[in-house]
């Protein structure tokens, strides 16, 4: 009964959140007269809705704009942040002020900077420009970032490089050769969240772009009109849009399961 019991709980949940995906897929291939027929479960599939994001309103711009902020402002966050942390964790750095000055801008909701953050860009001539989406979510994740490598660092014993300095390494390589594999699976789970995030970001992205540098999220929502809402094209371009990060966590998956269970044991 326990585990009757168990598999039914497991197999609500993946229902819970795979049909919303299933239907997404679905209502994509519809075509307009059948998408309001839920109960119409058998249906002649058409490509319309995708040939409509591809030819009559091409999307696939906001996607590639969407993969150049998430990518280089993930890149960008890892670069800073991973020293940042380290420093944190084995120098105590600013004697833990600066750590919370640097936690602390994850404290405040994003919508309190978004009016200072538009008349700076506005002024510097980033609206509307990829550069300025990823300066944003440069800024937004970095904070997150380090904070959450800072606890993947003080998992690591120090006496583990203080054996490696002994042993003559210097702390380019004991950084290079001992902490990184360690660190790995950290560093796996925190790319994916931030990249996760950069990729879904809407708030920043609807306020800071218009047409050139519109992400897909926003691209999203230009499908909802004030006559009507065209759902198939709306799922077609989603349909496209949830791949990139399902791939991502699905290429780190066993890295990420390693770095949510990072420290719980003790060898």
């Amino acid at each position: 009964m326990k585990k009757a019991l168990f598999y039914l709980v497991i197999a609500i949940m993946l229902f819970g959140f795979l049909f919303p995906i299933f239907w997404v897929y679905v209502t994509s291939f519809k075509a307009p007269e059948d998408i309001f027929k839920p109960e119409k479960l058998i249906f002649k599939p058409t490509l319309y809705n995708y040939n409509y994001i591809t030819n009559i309103r091409p999307s696939f711009g906001e996607l590639a704009n969407s993969a150049i902020v998430s990518f280089a402002s993930t890149f960008l966050v890892m670069l800073v942040s991973m020293p940042a942390a380290y420093s944190f964790a084995r120098f105590n750095t600013g004697k833990g002020h600066l750590l919370f000055t640097t936690i602390s801008t994850r404290m405040f909701p994003g919508v309190v900077a978004a009016l200072p953050f538009f008349f700076a860009f506005r002024n510097l001539g980033l609206l509307d420009t990829h550069l300025g989406l990823v300066l944003l979510y440069l800024y937004f994740n970095m904070s997150f970032a380090t904070f959450l490598l800072f606890g993947f660092f003080r998992e690591i014993p120090q006496e583990v490089e203080h054996a490696a300095m002994v042993d003559g390494y210097s702390r380019i390589e004991i950084l290079r050769k001992i902490i990184f594999p360690l660190i790995k699976p950290g560093a796996a789970i925190t790319t994916a969240f931030c990249l996760i995030w950069s990729w879904n970001e809407f708030f920043f992205a609807f306020l800071f772009t218009r047409r050139i540098a519109r992400t897909v999220s926003v691209g999203l929502a230009t499908f909802w009109g004030s006559v009507e809402i065209q759902w198939g094209p709306m799922c077609a371009l989603m349909g496209i849009a949830i791949l990139p990060t399902l791939a991502a966590a699905w290429f780190m998956q066993r890295y990420i399961i390693r770095g949510l269970t990072f420290g719980a044991v003790k060898g």
